[in-house]
């Protein structure tokens, strides 16, 4: 068995790895749309299938993933879902209708799904709690550098290469990944589980799966307009089912008493609407850029890329600020400030000024990701310690879920608005009504947040204190 301080290193780095393959993956294909869409004969907005696909897997698959870990041992399922991953790339690489494109996408979604949580569980229960804070150091470089280099990345190899390479990119990664996992990470179990809500996993499944399936297709992309309508209706009963479902078993898959409690409601209700706003965003921009400004996918992901960088420089402020303002004040005037940003980036032409859009990109990434960093913590606010593991779940299935709602909706919004105005394909004029939606959508947002009570999370924020300790004037 190897030693400890090696387990602090080798660990963190496998399971960084594999985080930032992920998080690479969910921000590399949005540069490569309008030429993925030209090569497999679609319109580009059909593409948004793809996004969806994916973000719905990792919803789906994310809730049990560290069951099946404890159950089946944590190297088991960590190489396995990387083999899953790797397979999906490929797939997605050999694809050449969008049945197939989106179906192996959604194949990639499950080994992401599972790589990534069970990589972090792996990485609690194996380093010592003295090494835990510099381990977790580890994981944030890639979940900072994944959204930075994933379009510029993606628009180099769709420009100067060819867009499957993006996929492929992954299969040495994966390969030495795995042999890493049966090499360092043990295959840790639980001796003792509850047994699996098989029955709501299945509904909230078929629930997620077939709702958004039915929402992507609006517009008439995959499928007709009478099977669009049925997986909506399906999908939203399914649902349905499975709330009346878990309030009647002792363990269900995702325990919604949870939002019984107003600062995990607020993380989860109000924060799935913010997110559906901005999760429109990394869809229309580059489209935007490419089919309506007429810039190369290369120069389009640079330009993209910009608003992740504003979001690594707000990590170094985000603590202050909370600290100073409180979890209220900063998420509600925030959250009408980054809608604000997201509507103005609909009102970019071609002529605008290359410093103006970086300033506003930059600025809409620093407002994202204060928002994004004060409702994932005040959702823990009045969570225990027994309940942490459900409500971690709950909010990483519902993020990805409103990433995939947006795409859809911000789709939806830019077809209605090119239909309305009598265009044969999409330009620049079609994009601004879009982004006003998506604006609209996040800023209801803050009507949760204004719900909060003054003091909420001041535990977590010290804004309590700071108020107590500040001296008098």
């Amino acid at each position: 068995m190897w030693s400890t301080p090696s387990r602090q290193i080798i660990v963190p780095l496998i399971v960084a790895c594999a985080l930032f393959m992920e998080n690479m993956d969910s921000t590399v294909l949005a540069t490569s749309l309008p030429a993925i869409a030209g090569d497999i004969g679609e319109n580009p907005l059909a593409l948004k299938l793809a996004f969806t696909s994916y973000l719905v897997s990792l919803a789906v698959f994310i809730p049990v993933s560290g069951w099946v870990a404890d159950r089946y041992g944590s190297r088991t399922i960590f190489a396995a879902a990387i083999v899953v991953f790797m397979g999906g790339s490929l797939l997605c690489a050999g694809s050449s209708t969008l049945a197939a494109f989106v179906l192996a996408r959604f194949v990639q979604g499950i080994g992401g799904a599972m790589m990534v949580p069970v990589g972090r569980l792996v990485l609690l229960k194996t380093v010592p709690k003295s090494g835990l804070v510099q381990a977790l150091n580890y994981l944030t470089i890639p979940a900072l550098l994944g959204p930075i280099m994933g379009p510029p990345l993606g628009g180099f190899i769709t420009q100067y290469f060819n867009w499957r390479g993006i996929f492929l990119i992954n299969v040495p990664i994966s390969i030495l990944g795995f042999v890493l996992v049966l090499r360092y990470i043990p295959n840790i179990r639980e001796s003792e589980l509850p047994s699996l809500d098989v029955f709501g996993f299945a509904l909230l499944g078929v629930g997620l799966s077939v709702l958004m399936l039915g929402l992507s297709a609006l517009g008439g992309h995959l499928l007709p307009g009478a099977a669009t309508a049925g997986c909506i209706v399906i999908g939203a009963l399914a649902l349905a089912v499975y709330g009346r479902h878990a309030g009647r078993i002792a363990n269900p898959l995702l325990d919604l008493k949870l939002l019984q409690f107003a600062t995990f409601r607020t993380g989860i209700v109000g924060g799935s609407l913010f997110r559906m706003g901005m999760g429109a965003t990394p869809f229309l921009l580059p489209l935007m850029f490419q089919l309506g400004f007429g810039l190369d996918p290369f120069h389009s992901g640079l330009i993209t890329c910009v608003t992740a960088a504003g979001a690594m420089f707000m990590k170094t402020l985000t603590v202050v600020i909370l600290k100073r303002y409180g979890f209220r004040q900063v998420l509600t005037v925030n959250a009408l400030l980054a809608a604000a940003g997201t509507g103005i980036c609909g009102l970019f032409t071609a002529t605008t000024p290359l410093a103006v859009v970086i300033v506003v990109l930059l600025l809409g990434g620093c407002l994202r990701s204060l928002q994004f960093t004060g409702l994932a913590a005040i959702s823990f606010a009045e969570i225990t310690k027994q309940t942490m593991s459900q409500a971690s779940s709950m909010q990483s299935m519902t993020q990805r879920l409103a990433q995939s709602m947006g795409v859809a909706l911000g789709a939806y919004a830019l077809q209605i608005s090119s239909d309305l105005q009598g265009h044969d394909s999409v330009v620049a004029a079609d994009f601004w009504p879009a982004f006003l939606v998506v604006a609209l959508i996040a800023s209801v947002s803050l009507f949760f947040n204004l719900a909060l009570a003054p003091d909420a999370g001041a535990e977590i924020s010290g804004h309590a204190r700071a108020r107590k300790d500040a001296p008098p004037i």
